[in-house]
């Protein structure tokens, strides 16, 4: 049966209302605000209301997620460790999702450590992991490419589309690399479906911590952890008021993105880059590798020369790289020494510096108030 037009109407103007009052303001906020001038923030505000404004009158909402607010249910199934909840596990708890569901599920789950292998698979849609954030639950795994492969090798792995977590730690527990070694690397997160967001997040690991393998994503005040490679793979994502740190003990990369889909990219604003190392911002994966960096600070271990080539052989990562810098901050970002990548106009960086980017105007959801 069709939607009434006030279903219609109702969560188009919730989605718009949201991404002027929880995504734009909320750069003001911002713990590191010390890197980011006041005139820049107000020029930033500005240029993103723009973008949403002007996206927004050429916008046809998302039918499945207008479904899915239409209805006035809101399935919300408890984990805990201690039994109190209706599962012991984060395993146990999605499975009792059936497939198809068209309605939100929020798995709500409790402090600890849940020791385990998750999937959540195509067929659950609109799965939210909730934790508290004063006892965030960390979800861990061990498992390393030498038995899973990388892409397999991920603690959580979500295929699904509208996916949602909210203070969550998510880790692979495997131990650092063996330089020596090719087949340790360990994922602690892969997000392959469309259409998601991480809302205070962790992701610790050490080479290929987060695989942002596909589809569109948010990463907002999150913290990610790893040597190299720890942000790689072929997704469209904004990260916005995140945490990188690197503890690499020597040589480290931080993204390695693919470019595999059409205008994919990984872009970074107002992000803090710190830890050890001696480190490079990132390195093509494929083809069309593409990254910016926007307002963000850089530590004393960026390398000068920034960004590296995979190889002297792989001619294609100088001639298809879009690799872009623009009004950061710290000892890291000097452009003296820059050979792979370019510091943006302000006419250049323009499309990058909007949740529009991600097309968030037609999904982005806020976060349930439980």
């Amino acid at each position: 049966m069709a939607l009434k037009l006030t279903h219609l109407v109702a969560p188009a103007s919730f989605l718009a209302t949201f991404l002027v009052l929880h995504v734009v303001p909320m750069v003001v906020c911002l713990e590191n605000s010390t890197s980011l001038d006041s005139p820049e923030l107000d020029a930033w505000i500005a240029q993103n209301m723009k973008e949403y404004e002007e996206a927004s009158r050429r916008t046809v909402y998302d039918n499945s997620l207008l479904m899915a607010l239409s209805s006035v249910k809101q399935q919300i199934i408890s984990v805990r460790k201690d039994g109190r909840g209706n599962f012991k596990t984060v395993t146990d708890a999605v499975k009792s999702i059936p497939s198809g569901n068209t309605e939100r599920v929020i798995i709500r789950i409790g402090g600890g450590e849940y020791r385990e292998k998750v999937t959540i698979d195509r067929s659950r849609p609109l799965v939210t992991l909730y934790g508290e954030p004063s006892d965030m639950p960390v979800i861990m795994y061990a498992g390393t490419a030498k038995k899973y492969g990388t892409w397999n090798s991920a603690t959580v792995a979500v295929e699904s589309a509208y996916f949602m977590a909210v203070n969550i730690v998510f880790v692979n527990s495997a131990p650092r690399p063996d330089p020596k070694k090719s087949d340790e690397q360990a994922v602690a997160l892969r997000i392959s479906g469309d259409k998601a967001a991480f809302h205070n997040c962790k992701f610790i690991g050490f080479q290929d911590t987060l695989c942002d393998d596909a589809g569109r994503h948010l990463f907002r005040n999150c913290y990610i952890e790893g040597t190299v490679d720890f942000i790689f793979g072929n997704g469209k994502s904004v990260y916005l008021n995140t945490a990188i740190k690197s503890v690499a003990k020597s040589l480290g990369v931080i993204t390695a993105q693919g470019g595999g889909e059409i205008n994919s990219g990984f872009i970074f604003i107002h992000c803090n880059i710190t830890g050890s190392g001696d480190i490079y911002l990132g390195r093509a994966l494929k083809e069309t590798s593409r990254v910016v960096f926007a307002y963000t600070y850089m530590g004393p271990l960026i390398n000068k020369i920034g960004w590296m080539r995979r190889s002297m052989q792989e001619v294609w990562s100088l001639q298809n790289m879009y690799y872009g810098e623009y009004k950061c901050k710290g000892p890291g970002s000097s452009s003296t020494g820059r050979k792979y990548s370019k510091i943006l106009s302000d006419a250049e960086v323009k499309p990058f510096l909007s949740t529009t980017f991600i097309q968030g105007n037609e999904w982005l959801l806020p976060v349930p108030k439980l």
